[in-house]
């Protein structure tokens, strides 16, 4: 599975703006399913997730991974393609659309990141917090900056390559009995202005 998947078609951005197709996505991200295991995920008949998975296949943003033959019926598991999407400057006269398919996808992982909130194990919180974050075993924090675009641009470019750091390391822990899995999820984007400050300075008014 690629990093990143450049959208340059069209149809592969409308069908990425579609809210049930993000989630199917998002779990396709994290692991291979079948049809059949979709269906009872989300509760819906096999053919309805069967046609939505034909067309995400048919744009190229899943594949079959593998295949496992179960009671003389062959199983196909399809998984994503990557483990982010992101518009081509080619599709910019459809800045509507990007607008869509890119708050779909937060909004779906949104959903997801909730949903494995509430199905960690105790162990994950039980930890008191100490001031050195470096002993911390969770991470949230949610932060309002004041830069350019060209320096969050560059803490982007920082991130992904720690990201890519660890992706390593966790590919030499697979064999390691004491490696634990940790989710992680991140957003990061622009916003008209400041709430922390409009709080702080309604709090001083009202003094």
């Amino acid at each position: 599975m690629k990093s990143m998947f450049i959208i340059k078609e069209y149809d592969q951005l409308k069908a990425l703006s579609d809210p049930f197709r993000v989630q199917l996505m998002i779990r396709l991200v994290e692991k291979p399913y079948t049809g059949q295991q979709l269906s009872e995920i989300f509760d819906l008949s096999r053919a309805r997730i069967h046609y939505h998975l034909k067309e995400l296949e048919k744009l190229g943003l899943i594949e079959i991974v593998k295949t496992e033959e179960k009671n003389g019926i062959v199983q196909k598991f399809y998984q994503s393609v990557a483990s982010g999407f992101y518009p081509d400057s080619s599709m910019l006269p459809h800045k509507e659309e990007i607008t869509e398919t890119k708050r779909h996808l937060m909004y779906g992982m949104l959903d997801r990141t909730m949903a494995r909130v509430l199905s960690a194990p105790p162990e994950a919180f039980e930890q008191a917090g100490p001031e050195d974050p470096s002993e911390w075993n969770i991470l949230a924090t949610s932060l309002e900056l004041k830069v350019t675009e060209e320096q969050f641009k560059s803490f982007i470019d920082g991130y992904f390559k720690l990201i890519k750091e660890y992706q390593d390391i966790a590919k030499v822990n697979k064999s390691n009995p004491d490696a634990n899995y940790y989710y992680l999820t991140s957003y990061g984007f622009q916003v008209d202005e400041s709430e922390y400050e409009n709080r702080v300075m309604k709090e001083e008014k009202d003094r």
